[in-house]
């Protein structure tokens, strides 16, 4: 076979020339000139990305480029077309070229196919782990010896809070059986001082038994259970017509607020959260023997039998630690909500573990971070931890089933299955 007979699919990709790599690594003053839409990276990739793509369709139409037998082979070139196409170099326009009678799909690119930039994807990760710029600056510097300035770095993590706007205002389930509400407490520069502010979370089980976390609120100042009324209005817009149990902390007038948007949902108050603030009012040599006559109340089989063990507790601790008891008589119709259920389903309600789990890997990440500079940074940091969570969220809760059972009889008339 001669050099001009070779076959289409062996046909030489102009890759860019020696030279032409070598003038353009000479032109960069900085590691930025490298990346971006204008990066020598970007331009290198695209071109060579369109020759490649030239060559793959010379091996589809089965002849070269301009030869005449072309013509008359019923199918020739028509043309090009754009597309964005990312890489590690950035993001860059790549024109692909199209046959006429139009069956030409690229292998290299499938339709509406965009390949990762590597080094935003370790930026987002490290900010994701709560780094700061600077500390990302530092990181990317040890590692790959690479120079990206604060405000590229910046730039990158921007790109995220389109993702946290979608996520926190998507459209959510009619019904979920159980939601848990707690809050995480971060530190936050206003107005030129640092706040200690609230961020409200909500975790909710949907009827499959998933987990699945509904949205982070940054704090406004308000009171809370007043700021708690608003996020569940938000929730109600967003789809949510009903929870069947509300699993909640000690804050006063938590119950008003979610009766005020869900008047149907049984509200259990956590238990340890009573214990650590009961302790509060007991000596701490006292407090093993407190424990000892309280854990009857809680840890009974019966609602019946945990309200002789609280009378038992009142009359022994009452006459020297009267607030202690007095907290567990005030709440105990929120307290003991859980006796009304199955052990499957006491288990999951009468404390807010699955919440505070949550929260300890939401801290991990806050931990590394002082002081967040704004309320978008805190969002975007508490997003991006919770994408990493809710990756391990890949089953129902254990013995979900019968749990679901269990509901349907107790909510026979709210829930559909």
């Amino acid at each position: 076979m001669s050099e001009n007979e070779k076959k289409p699919e062996q046909a030489k990709i102009e890759m860019p020339s020696l030279e032409r790599i070598q003038t353009e690594l000479g032109s960069a003053k900085s590691i930025d000139d490298f990346f971006g839409k204008e990066g020598i990276f970007a331009r290198l990739f695209a071109t060579t990305l369109e020759q490649m793509l030239e060559a793959e369709l010379t091996a589809e139409l089965g002849y070269e480029k301009y030869e005449a037998k072309g013509r008359n082979s019923g199918n020739n070139r028509n043309g090009k077309y754009k597309r964005k196409v990312r890489s590690s170099g950035g993001e860059v326009e790549v024109a692909i070229p199209r046959d006429r009678n139009g069956d030409f799909e690229p292998k290299l690119l499938h339709k509406y196919e965009t390949s990762s930039n590597e080094l935003e994807d370790k930026i987002i990760t490290l900010y994701a782990k709560g780094l700061s710029v600077r500390d990302i600056h530092d990181s990317l510097q040890e590692m790959y010896g690479v120079e990206v300035s604060a405000s590229t770095i910046s730039t990158i993590t921007e790109k995220v809070l389109p993702l946290v706007e979608s996520w926190q205002n998507r459209r959510l389930e009619a019904v979920y059986p159980l939601i848990y509400l707690d809050g995480i407490y971060v530190n936050l520069k206003r107005e030129g001082r640092v706040e200690h502010t609230a961020v409200y979370v909500v975790l909710a089980v949907n009827l499959e038994g998933r987990k699945d976390a509904l949205g982070h609120w940054v704090g406004d100042g308000a009171e809370g259970a007043k700021f708690w009324t608003n996020v569940l209005g938000q929730l109600q817009a967003r789809g949510v017509q009903d929870i069947l149990i509300a699993c909640v902390d000690g804050l006063t007038g938590f119950k008003d607020a979610i009766h005020a948007v869900f008047p149907k949902a049984r509200v259990q108050r956590c238990i340890l959260h009573q214990i650590r603030n009961s302790l509060k009012y007991v000596s701490y040599t006292e407090q093993d023997d407190f424990m000892r006559d309280l854990k009857p109340v809680y840890q009974a089989a019966t609602r019946e039998a945990a309200e002789t063990a609280l009378l038992t507790l009142s009359e022994k601790w009452s006459p020297k630690y009267a607030v202690a008891v007095r907290a567990w008589e005030t709440n105990w119709t929120d307290l003991s909500a859980f006796f009304d259920f199955p052990y499957e389903i006491r288990r999951l309600i009468y404390t807010n573990n699955a919440i505070e789990g949550y929260n300890r890997q939401l801290r991990k990440v806050t931990k590394n971070k002082s002081v967040f500079s704004t309320e978008e940074a805190v969002r975007k940091a508490f997003y991006l931890a919770h994408r990493d969570i809710a990756a391990n969220w890949t089953m129902p809760i254990p013995h979900w089933p019968k749990i679901l059972n269990q509901l349907v009889i107790y909510f026979t008339d709210r829930i559909t299955i």
